[in-house]
């Protein structure tokens, strides 16, 4: 009669969940649960395709599971609202792989209306908006609207907003749709079409179009856009999100549209790097940089010379690595369908007008029934 057999017992894990707080770093996270320091720079070569761990947020949740006893890592997820979720596993061949999660979720309206008593800023938070928000209004209009001169206290200003929820719970994601200012003259209006810009109620762009690529003379391109890469160094699947130029080091690279600069960091794989923001839809990103022109926070140029190309982080020679990404997705730069005109075609600016038709009506409608409101409360008093 045979020998029973034998099942070896299954694994046990333990989970850890961690909210961020300031001053937290991965390394002594990772150093504080007792997970090894090899695995954390296992983490951060799967991690190099994206840097969704090269800035920890106050509030971000990481979630560690590793077996009980020998603490080595199975699996750890970063939270970073419920429509935005990475996680990096153990691959079968013991390496390390991601996999991003991005949940559109619902977008709901949200209108905001204020008038100018002080600053427009002071007025804006006041009614509603944050200074994020009171940013992309000042941004969409500087070229229309002096705020430091032009407005006056009751001027009226209305804002539309589309905020995201998940699971019918809100995300902390918004951004602005169209805005409009009121004075007693003028009036001033923005709508953002598909393009991901802003144009007037009669289809009259307000921002200025994008350049394809990131250079003053064109290069030689040395690695395209591929999900399915092997990289050159680890010989690892590992997607490639971007497209590498293969510039000489000293290079001068150019923002491709106008934005503002969200990230500048050194990572140990990723090499100099910069992230521009464009719009709500559109970001870019420049990696292994020799030397950084740029600043966070700053307002950037569309052709402005943003940092000189090099050969920094895990890099097999010099070139550069550009990103574009569309809703929070990586996509070809070479190939993605981005707004190189400042004009509307005729197909899109007969959609552009309907738009804009149902949120004026939006906008009316609310102001009316503003001014009813305070009609009835002065017939009270």
């Amino acid at each position: 009669m045979s020998a029973p057999l034998k099942v070896s017992p299954e694994p046990k894990y333990q989970k850890t969940k961690v909210v961020i707080t300031k001053g937290d770093t991965l390394s002594t996270l990772f150093e504080r649960l007792n997970i090894s320091q090899q695995t954390l720079y296992e983490v951060l070569s799967a991690d190099e395709s994206i840097l969704a761990l090269e800035t920890l947020k106050p509030n971000n949740v990481l979630i560690f599971k590793y077996f009980t006893k020998s603490h080595e890592l199975q699996e750890l997820e970063l939270f970073v609202h419920a429509g935005h979720r990475v996680i990096y596993r153990r691959a079968e061949d013991g390496g390390i792989e991601y996999e991003t999660l991005i949940q559109d979720g619902e977008w709901r309206t949200k209108l905001i209306s204020g008038e100018i008593n002080g600053s427009f800023y002071l007025s804006a938070q006041k009614a509603g908006l944050t200074e994020a928000d009171a940013a992309v209004v000042t941004k969409i209009f500087k070229e229309q609207l002096n705020f430091a001169r032009a407005i006056r206290q009751g001027d009226k200003f209305q804002v539309i907003r589309n905020e995201q929820f998940v699971d019918g719970k809100p995300t902390g994601q918004a951004h602005i749709v169209g805005a409009r200012f009121q004075q007693k003259t003028n009036e001033y209006t923005a709508f953002l079409f598909d393009d991901g810009r802003f144009y007037g109620k009669q289809g009259h762009s307000l921002t200025r179009a994008f350049r394809r690529l990131p250079l003053q003379k064109s290069y030689r391109v040395s690695s395209h856009f591929n999900p399915r890469r092997k990289h050159p160094v680890t010989g690892r699947i590992r997607p490639h999100n971007g497209v590498d130029f293969a510039t000489p080091t000293g290079t001068k690279i150019v923002s491709t549209g106008d934005g503002i600069v969200t990230r500048v960091g050194n990572h140990k794989f990723a090499g100099k790097y910069i992230d521009i923001r464009h719009s709500s839809k559109y970001k870019a990103r420049y990696l292994h940089l020799h030397k950084i022109n740029v600043h966070q926070g700053q307002p950037i140029k569309r052709g402005q010379i943003i940092a000189l190309s090099g050969n920094t982080g895990r890099s097999t020679g010099p070139h550069l690595h550009f990103e574009l990404h569309i809703n929070g997705r990586p996509v070809d730069p070479l190939k993605a369908k981005i707004p190189l005109t400042r004009s509307l075609t005729k197909s899109d600016k007969t959609a552009f007008l309907k738009l804009v038709a149902m949120r004026t009506n939006m906008l009316d409608s609310a102001l009316e029934s503003e001014i009813n409101k305070a009609h009835e409360t002065m017939l009270a008093d």
